[in-house]
């Protein structure tokens, strides 16, 4: 571990209780059935839905603000101290983050809810910033969609803020209290696991392990470098900067063996890799990755493929643990290169022996 990074250590269900409302509404994007999830939401209030969705635009997962919330972070705790944030401000401190949006794209946002509406060069500048970042809703949203979407959330931020605290205590009420107790358990183990191996790892092989599968060649992290554990996150991983030279990062807790659903006897991980390996580009990939890495735009030449359906296959690849992803400094997604994670394919058979074994007519 470089002598320039300090590691610190974070726990809070707080952190799923925002990151589960991400996988309920991108659940393609997880790997989770879009089913259930359906039914998930079908168990709030018709307002309560309507008002969590809008937020998507804006909202995701707040780690910046978590992260200063003290101890415990568990949903009741950031409810509590989100209601006493005025209405007016909660979009801004939930959704702004260390110079993200640009200075220029949060002045715009903020001067669209003093007004109460927005205009032509208000979209241009979001616009501009939508097109220039990742956003992972549905590829039927249209940049303008998303823009004006988040335009019309600002517009009425007194509102929305009102209206989104409501949500949450909903969602609690029906869903997370009860989810909270399950996953506890999970992520004090997860924790005490990677407080154990940073003792011994570096930090690019620590970033590899805890986020199963991604190698970030020489991390450019200085200052503080702050963990902590989610279950539904699993089996990806949020790395982002909270304020200057302070970063956090959500690593996955859930156990190889569960379910991110409850009551579901077929472990996620399991199910994830039969299903990639049932795809037959998906195996044509591993075979080529198994031998040298290569990137999404060498995988499409060798494939006769466009490289974002190759990048589909590899986040199908990635979310199944069957690949290793290596970032070098500076590299965009299309310059990622991919390899078979080691002992993949022997994992998989050892976990489908055991699911097998393991059955019994108490199941049926």
């Amino acid at each position: 571990m470089t002598q320039s990074l300090q590691l610190r250590w974070d726990y809070g269900t707080a952190y799923d209780f925002f990151q589960s409302l991400t996988v309920l509404h991108q659940p393609a994007r997880f790997g989770v059935r879009g089913a259930w999830t359906a039914g998930m939401r079908a168990r709030l209030t018709p307002n309560a839905r309507r008002i969590l969705k809008q937020g998507q635009h804006v909202i995701h997962t707040p780690v910046h603000w978590l992260y200063t919330l003290p101890a415990p972070k568990d949903a009741r705790a950031a409810l509590t101290a989100l209601g006493q944030i005025p209405p007016r401000k909660r979009l801004e401190i939930l959704s702004f983050r260390n110079d993200d949006p640009p200075p220029r794209v949060a002045a715009t946002l903020l001067q669209v809810a003093d007004r109460g509406t927005w205009g032509d060069e208000d979209l241009v500048v979001v616009r501009d910033y939508v097109r220039t970042h990742r956003h992972h809703e549905s590829a039927r949203v249209t940049t303008d969609g998303r823009a004006t979407g988040i335009l019309d959330t600002w517009a009425q931020a007194g509102t929305f803020g009102e209206g989104y605290l409501a949500a949450l205590h909903n969602y609690h009420e029906v869903f997370f209290a009860e989810e909270e107790e399950r996953i506890a358990p999970a992520l004090r183990t997860a924790l005490s696991r990677a407080q154990a191996l940073a003792a011994r790892l570096s930090l690019p092989d620590l970033l590899e392990e805890l986020s199963q599968g991604i190698r970030v060649e020489e991390p450019r992290l200085h200052g503080e470098l702050t963990f902590a554990p989610s279950y539904w996150i699993t089996p990806l991983m949020l790395l982002t900067a909270v304020a200057p030279a302070r970063y956090i990062c959500l690593f996955g807790a859930r156990p190889a063996g569960a379910s991110l659903i409850p009551g579901e006897t077929v472990p996620d991980t399991l199910l994830r890799a039969l299903k990639a390996l049932s795809d037959p580009t998906r195996l044509k990939i591993l075979r080529y990755v198994a031998h040298t890495p290569l990137t999404p735009t060498e995988l499409a030449r060798k494939l006769r493929l466009r490289t974002p359906t190759v990048m589909h296959h590899l986040h199908a690849l990635r979310l199944a643990g069957l690949v290793q992803v290596m970032i070098a400094p500076g590299a965009d997604d299309e310059r990622k290169r991919y390899a078979l994670r080691p002992h993949a394919s022997a994992e998989v058979g050892s976990m489908l022996a055991a699911y097998l074994k393991e059955g019994g007519v108490d199941d049926q």
